[in-house]
């Protein structure tokens, strides 16, 4: 879905400082972040945790930022670093937009109909090449994710980027040919097959397991032991 509609969200500036003063802001529930570009100098601001949550999830791709005791300026996320352990956020980067200007992001794409596919009913395995399309667009026409359908894919079949049709005013940047998804034949666990014949050397005749020493060692061990005897009588 395009961001034809702007999410509001409130920042405080907030004085550059060290890793002391920006856990102290985590500790207070407020994220640290900075907004650049556009022409202007760099702003640091920090963002109530919760809003910053509920205006990212709200969808669409500008976020009309206000910012506090200035007005208000369009910008698009372009980095959230997060907690490696518990995924909170732990900084954001905010890029200054003109809506009428065009600009490159990433966007997500999502497969559908996956489940419907007939190489995948046959036991198929589709593997997910690449996740992540860079694209450019008007800021407002920047869509949250894309979508593809491949309920049609057969075993043997790839999908290429050339395949997918952006939304209105999306430009796809990345080589037409670029591998988005397989669907590769099922994948059989067999026994290597060393260990097979080592299996079968080691059953008799009548299918029971020889044990070790047993056979014609056995019975040439016995034979000089008779032949010892003998000589010994």
């Amino acid at each position: 879905m395009a961001a034809t509609d702007t999410t509001s969200l409130k920042v405080t500036p907030r004085e550059p400082g060290g890793s002391r003063t920006t856990r102290r802001l985590r500790r207070s529930g407020r994220v640290p972040g900075i907004i650049y570009g556009g022409g202007e100098e760099p702003l640091a601001f920090s963002v109530e945790a919760r809003d910053l949550r509920i205006a990212l999830a709200a969808g669409g791709a500008v976020i009309n930022l206000a910012v506090e005791g200035s007005g208000a300026t369009p910008v698009v996320l372009k980095v959230i670093d997060r907690h490696p352990v518990n995924s909170e956020t732990m900084h954001v980067d905010m890029l200054r937009v003109n809506l009428t200007v065009k600009i490159q992001a990433v966007v997500l794409l999502e497969l559908e109909g996956v489940e419907d596919a007939p190489g995948v009913k046959e036991g198929g395995v589709l593997e997910f090449v690449t996740r992540e399309l860079n694209i450019e667009a008007l800021p407002n026409d920047i869509p949250d994710t894309m979508t593809h359908h491949v309920g049609e894919m057969a075993i043997g079949d790839h999908l290429a980027l050339g395949a997918l049709t952006p939304p209105s005013g999306v430009e796809l940047l990345d080589d037409p040919e670029t591998v988005i998804a397989t669907l590769t034949p099922p994948k059989l666990q067999l026994e290597p097959e060393d260990e097979i014949e080592e299996e079968t050397e080691r059953v008799g005749e009548d299918g029971e397991p020889v044990a070790a020493g047993d056979g014609d060692d056995s019975a040439d061990s016995e034979g000089e032991s008779s032949g010892s005897d003998a000589g010994a009588e």
